[in-house]
């Protein structure tokens, strides 16, 4: 049997097939036929994305694109203080989808304006003002006040290029896969902010995602009507009923859905890697003196990619949890450890800061956590690859040297996980008394913290009440 490839090939990869699609397509220049090829790619931390290229061989037109090949679940926002040179040389992903503002000059590049591209702070810079300056010379002759106020607001944009010029780019992007450089990664950029945030109902249908929830409860909530007019109970009380019916049978204890916690679900998804139909396994199991979490596998027949996600059961927290650890022996590496999808990791000692987003949730042991973050260091391109200095490239192999010694335990240093939600866990191996080399805190979220949580909007009391005041008064 033929092995099936992934549609979306890594880059380096050993595939000998690079898999490059050649069509014909006519040159936007000449109106000749040129010669356009396609990669479906995976970079590193990107998700796929598919490299466009044209050539014309009778004009000489060149151009290139980068197209996603599918959105995250999250929508992401970065906002950099850009200060130096430096600044305007960071790298930057942009897809098309993604909205580009300069409070400062007030320039918005609105998203579909421009094709997907990896370039940087001051490529987006120049190119806006290539594309300010695309109809120059035919707007002086049929607009010059126009023209003028064009040109005045292409100088403002090109004294952001001067050296000592502070200004703010902000880069929101709804479907996750814009990026932009932290120099300083694996450490904090206090100049850089990036905030992952749940698309709203109008970004979903701009970028054409079905709001599959508020589909089912339609369907489930549709009142189907008898000829005579008499209203017939929908599948959902039909569908009620029969469970009520199962909890008074004894044959039906199995249906019960209160022993769904010993049952293993399993539904159809797409894989990750190859974006070809997969299945997914989902089980809720109780972690000891913690709290219930779901455990989510992924098994792709097509590339043997597999995967493994866990997600916690009990919703967010009253109260954010932070908890360090002092890791003295060995045995402390094989502790169990819970990673929710918002918590941060860091260890003073390695000046190590890794966000909640980076690798996602995860229930394993300490050793295989920081074993992780170790690998997700040595394979970002935006850190060891060709267009990283030499100072991060070196900054990066003494992390992931001293990386090495902690794993190996050679070196002793403390663990802190901060999540805002509550949803972190380590294991106490003293349990139920305390544990001499673990402390938990518990702590008030801030308002930037619900915020990010999306709480602030937030209201599940007395929204009856408040309703029933904004709602007018109606007429008698």
């Amino acid at each position: 049997m033929e092995e099936l490839q992934p549609l979306y090939v890594s880059l380096a990869s050993e595939v000998d097939d690079p898999q490059v699609t050649v069509i014909s397509s006519q040159c936007m220049n000449c109106h000749e036929m040129g010669t356009t090829r396609l990669l479906m790619t995976r970079i590193p931390h990107l998700k796929e994305v598919i490299l466009t290229s044209f050539e014309c061989e009778h004009c000489g037109e060149r151009n290139t694109g980068c197209q996603m090949g599918r959105w995250q679940e999250k929508g992401v926002r970065y906002q950099l203080q850009v200060r130096d040179e430096r600044d305007l040389s960071r790298q930057v992903v942009k897809s098309g989808e993604a909205t580009v503002c300069i409070p400062e000059v007030e320039l918005e590049i609105p998203p579909n304006k421009e094709k997907g591209e990896v370039t940087t702070v001051e490529g987006i810079l120049r190119r806006t003002m290539e594309g300010l300056n695309q109809d120059q010379s035919a707007r002086r002759l049929e607009d010059p006040d126009t023209a003028l106020r064009i040109e005045n607001f292409i100088d403002e944009i090109e004294r952001l290029l001067t050296p000592g010029q502070h200004f703010t780019i902000i880069i929101d992007d709804p479907t996750g896969n814009s990026f932009l450089e932290n120099p300083k990664a694996p450490k904090e950029d206090p100049q850089l902010k990036r905030t992952v945030y749940k698309r709203t109902k109008e970004q979903n249908e701009i970028l054409g995602i079905a709001d599959e929830e508020e589909e089912d409860v339609e369907e489930s909530t549709e009142i189907n009507r008898t000829p005579e007019g008499e209203e017939e109970e929908s599948e959902l009380s039909l569908t009620e009923e029969t469970t009520s019916e199962a909890k008074d049978d004894p044959e039906n204890l199995k249906d019960d859905p209160e022993n769904i916690k010993d049952e293993v679900l399993v539904f159809s998804t797409l894989c990750d890697r190859c974006s070809r139909p997969a299945s997914t396994n989902m089980k809720v199991t109780k972690i000891p003196h913690f709290k219930e979490v779901i455990i989510m596998a992924t098994s792709c027949e097509g590339c043997g990619n597999r995967s493994n996600e866990v997600k916690s059961g009990g919703g967010v927290e009253k109260l954010g949890r932070r908890i360090t650890l002092k890791v003295k022996e060995s045995y402390d590496l094989a502790r169990d450890v819970l990673k929710s999808e918002t918590c941060e990791l860091s260890i003073p000692e390695l000046d190590l800061v890794v966000g909640g987003g980076l690798i996602g949730g995860k229930f394993t042991t300490l050793e295989g956590l920081l074993k992780d973050i170790k690998e997700d260091l040595e394979s970002n391109p935006f850190l060891t690859g060709d267009s990283s200095s030499k100072e991060n490239q070196d900054v990066v192999e003494n992390l992931v040297y001293d990386l090495h010694d902690v794993i190996k335990g050679k070196r002793g240093v403390t663990f802190i996980m901060d999540d805002p939600a509550g949803n972190n866990y380590v294991q106490n191996l003293y349990a139920p008394d305390d544990d001499p080399q673990l402390t938990i805190e518990e702590y008030e979220r801030t308002y930037e913290q619900n915020e990010e949580l999306g709480l602030n909007d937030m209201k599940t009391e007395n929204y009856e009440e408040e309703a029933a005041v904004i709602a007018p008064p109606q007429a008698s």
